[in-house]
């Protein structure tokens, strides 16, 4: 079952699906569509949740609550997958539905944050996010970008680098230091380009991501791992999102 290429999403390595072993008394390998289906269903499940945390903001409630529950619970639940990946059928459900909390709720807010200057901020991030989606799926499957060993160091690095930042500025917060073309208001051009090449990056992820899915098809990796590749997806599709809508966010600030 060893695989060539490395995906940049973490939770879509090759040792991952080299780790991949059957259950017993389960028959059945991986395919694309069983894949797909099972994202469809995860998908659903937060949107589910993220028009409860939406509609609770919009009733004045706390959604603080639930903005938590959606960034610790997301982070607990991909941990355990990671670790056990024949969870993934159970856990990858309620994945989605805590990513769903979070994201209604931050959606929600940003909504009311423009709700003057640009009222379709989260629409317009909505539809952009599954064009870039289509896009990308569209690049891939015409082999008109090719994942290349290259094209996945490359990416790999990049969304490193990224993701170090991020937990840099994370840290700094707590000690009150600040960077400022890191804040949804500030819409200088080097705050732009800087999201511009986020979102790019965290584009190019999909590439990696379908890469893996499909050479976890054609390996024969167990059926469970349906569940995986599903949640493996989501995961880089909500980064597009969140980053889509902060670049939103900083043009509106312009």
């Amino acid at each position: 079952m060893a695989l060539i290429e490395k995906s940049g999403n973490p939770t879509l390595s090759e040792k991952i699906f080299q780790r991949a072993a059957p259950i017993a008394g389960q028959d059945g390998v991986m395919s694309l569509r069983g894949t797909l289906n099972k994202f469809g269903f995860i998908f659903l499940m937060m949107m589910c949740s993220s028009v409860y945390s939406w509609m609770a903001f919009s009733r004045g409630q706390n959604v603080t609550p639930m903005i938590l529950i959606g960034v610790f619970g997301g982070l607990g639940l991909a941990i355990a997958m990671s670790f056990k990946m024949e969870w993934a059928r159970y856990l990858a459900p309620a994945y989605g539905i805590c990513e769903g909390l979070f994201l209604g709720a931050i959606s929600a807010m940003i909504s009311t944050m423009f709700a003057e200057k640009a009222p379709f901020i989260v629409m317009q991030a909505v539809l952009l996010t599954f064009g870039v989606v289509i896009a990308m799926w569209t690049l891939y499957r015409t082999r008109v970008i090719k994942v290349t060993r290259k094209l996945t160091m490359v990416i790999v690095g990049a969304t490193a680098g990224i993701f170090v930042f991020y937990l840099l500025t994370w840290i700094l917060g707590f000690f009150h230091v600040y960077i400022p073309f890191m804040s949804l208001t500030n819409g200088s051009t080097f705050s732009i380009v800087f999201s511009l090449i986020v979102v790019g990056i965290a584009a190019l992820n999909l590439l990696l991501d379908f890469d893996m899915i499909d050479k976890g098809v054609m390996s024969g990796a167990p059926k469970y791992m349906e569940w995986y590749g599903a949640f493996a997806l989501t995961v880089t599709i909500v980064w597009l999102y969140i980053e889509i809508l902060r670049l939103l966010s900083k043009l509106n600030n312009r």
